[in-house]
């Protein structure tokens, strides 16, 4: 194992110490033995399985199997998670093959940031995540399940989902994916007709046939953004199975991969493989080198802290900006590159990344996934359909009617070599030394930028500020022409505390279209920028944000920034003396948080951490959980200390 990467572990495991021992601790106590149903009270049972057949009613009465929980972000509207509609039928099915049932146990929103980029629902796009994480709760509180599968793809949904299952992380589960839409219209001609509407050369018709070109059938969005990371971050942490990730929801192997982690979930039960054994510091690590090989997204510099921390685990930036000196960028995907996930997949995918990180040491081997501890090398391989052999009846059907035959699933080792050179390359022959994400510090704050698809010669941008507070403001701008020049753009007020840290895509084509006409330019925000930032270099996640009084506020237009990749330093070159004679007229937030919802999380914004923090509102507080095992210890485990006080 690369000594670095070990040290960085150990660090993360030495900060850690207290809180993944509370969690851990938590998760203990949490732990039962036999199927979980039998200590509800039979009135509880009674209305548990109610609306059950059957032979259900009397295999979940009997506590003789085990009972799944399916958690779904199922909605129709939404193209990733369409497939989702009859996964849960089958996912019964499977359940009873196995001598199992399975329920639904509730439902999660599941929400677009490509349907509300740049509109008002855009303010509650991150805040849904810890809210799928309650509803995650919500769902397994009936305390009916023994284990679950969860059913989620896109951007905040899998965080959130994965933040819920560790608050049960007693429980064996698994995550289940749909796959990807087949491929559109090129991302990067998709790019470029944005482009051309930004800059008033085509009209809406125009714009929209290659936007429905390009979005056009079920599946997830075909760019390397936070979607197709998400995937990617399972598979890689042992959370869902070898191979997955990318089928996509007609492929031949989709259902039965599906039918092969229901069964390997109900086996992990008998087994006691819980998600509390899956997440652990080694798999967050192997989390974030895959984001760093692969290009990944810039969200989950946010969400992977989020997660992590779930499970008693403080991961911070400059973590990930240490990895990032070691670990080698081997994949060019759409925004780093011109290929998609589809072209990814096909020329080798996760299993030749996870081959050529695993081969070269620069990945934790011995760890637990869903196929048991020490599997990770499993999942170098590839999946392949084997007989008909999974015959499935429906509960209410006699032997011998209405039967239908599932392939069965098997892994076989691939060649050691990459299908195309030009998407996923080796690590002797990487397309870059380092990974695509580094740590900018200086006197505005810290903030994280994606280098993997900026060009070497936007990597250092020192220009005037052009100061905005909202995405409009820049857009109008630049219809007034006023833009043509080179700049940094910085718009504030943007952070989770000020309106819930909104993705600020919309900008994209406007600073991609004055970089192409030689124009230096670069953005500095505390907002997000998209999980398919790409190609201008953007300064995101910024701590302090504005809300809190951060740097960022006080500066004005003309001040000179100085965003520089190579020293990693985010420099307003204005002197401190100045700066203090600014910091006496605070400005005031300007954003209006009234209208679509806005106003009913009030709350978590008033509890939201900073960016680095995971921008959550489950904060560790390590003093309460300290106070909490006092009274277990004192009280609890002993009760008659307090019957002599």
């Amino acid at each position: 194992m690369h000594s670095k990467i070990l040290a960085i572990t150990e660090k993360i495991k030495q900060r850690s110490q207290k809180s993944r021992a509370a969690y851990l601790d938590k998760i203990a106590n949490q732990r039962q033995s036999g199927p979980r149903r039998q200590f509800l009270s039979c009135g509880n049972l009674a209305h548990g399985f109610a609306a059950c057949e059957a032979n259900e009613k009397s295999s979940l009465a009997s506590f003789d199997s085990p009972n799944l929980a399916i958690v779904t972000a199922y909605n129709d509207m939404l193209s990733a998670h369409q497939p989702y509609h009859n996964y849960p039928e089958f996912i019964k099915q499977i359940a009873i093959n196995q001598g199992a049932t399975a329920q639904v146990a509730g439902g999660v929103p599941a929400m677009c940031d490509g349907v509300t980029q740049g509109r008002a629902g855009m303010q509650l796009s991150l805040f849904s995540r810890d809210n799928i994480a309650m509803s995650t709760a919500l769902a397994l509180s009936h305390d009916m399940f023994d284990g679950a599968v969860y059913l989620g793809i896109c951007d905040k949904i899998v965080p959130g989902l994965l933040i819920g299952a560790l608050s049960f992380g007693h429980l064996p589960g698994a995550f289940i994916p749909a796959g990807p839409m087949g491929s559109g219209i090129p991302n990067k001609q998709k790019a470029q007709r944005r482009q051309e509407y930004a800059k008033g050369n085509i009209g809406d018709k125009e714009l929209r046939e290659t936007e429905s070109q390009s979005y056009h059938s079920p599946g997830t969005c075909t760019f390397y953004g936070t979607a197709n990371s998400n995937q990617m971050l399972m598979e890689i942490m042992g959370l869902q199975l070898p191979g997955s990730s990318f089928e996509h929801p007609q492929s031949e192997l989709r259902q039965p991969l599906t039918a092969a982690a229901v069964a390997q979930t109900i086996k992990n039960i008998s087994n006691n493989i819980s998600v509390s054994q899956i997440v652990t510091p080694e798999s967050i690590v192997n989390g974030v080198i895959g984001l760093l090989a692969t290009g990944g997204s810039t969200n989950h510099t946010i969400h992977l802290i989020a997660i992590a921390r779930a499970a008693g685990i403080i991961l911070n930036w400059q973590d990930m900006h240490e990895l990032s000196q070691v670990i080698p960028l081997i994949c060019r995907v759409y925004p780093n590159g011109e290929a998609d996930i589809n072209h990814f997949h096909h020329a080798g995918g996760m299993r030749y990344v996870i081959q050529e990180l695993l081969s070269n040491n620069l990945l934790h081997a011995k760890v637990t996934t869903i196929l048991g501890e020490n599997s990770l090398e499993n999942y170098a391989k590839k999946p392949e359909k084997k007989a008909d052999n999974i015959i499935l009846k429906t509960s209410n059907t006699s032997a011998g009617k209405d039967e239908k035959r599932v392939a069965e699933i098997s892994w076989t080792t691939t060649p050691h070599q990459s299908n195309d050179n030009n998407i996923i390359a080796s690590v002797a022959k990487p397309f870059s030394p380092v990974g695509g994400l580094t740590l900018l510090e200086g006197n505005i704050g810290r903030a994280v930028i994606k280098t993997s698809a900026v060009q070497k010669q936007h990597q250092i941008v020192k220009a005037p500020a052009k100061v905005f507070h909202s995405q409009q403001a820049v857009i109008d701008a630049f219809k007034k022409n006023q833009l043509n020049q080179d700049f940094i753009a910085v718009l504030t007020f943007q952070g989770p505390k000020a309106n819930g840290m909104p993705e600020l895509h919309k900008l994209t084509p406007i600073l991609g279209s004055l970089q192409d006409q030689g124009f230096q330019v670069a953005f500095v925000t505390d907002g997000r920028m998209s999980g398919a930032s790409g190609k201008v270099p953007a300064a995101i996640h910024l701590s302090p944000e504005a809300k809190d009084f951060g740097n960022i506020v006080f500066i004005h237009d003309g001040d000179i920034i100085e965003l520089n990749c190579e020293t990693a330093s985010l420099t307003l070159h204005v002197s401190d003396e100045e700066l203090a004679q600014r910091k006496a007229n605070i400005p005031s937030s300007i954003n209006n948080l009234q209208g679509m919802g806005r106003e009913l999380f009030q709350l978590f914004r008033d509890k939201v951490t900073a960016a680095e923090q995971g921008a959550t509102i489950f904060e560790l507080d390590l003093e309460l959980q300290q106070q909490q095992q006092n009274f277990k210890t004192n009280y609890v485990s002993n009760p008659m200390s307090n019957n002599n006080e």
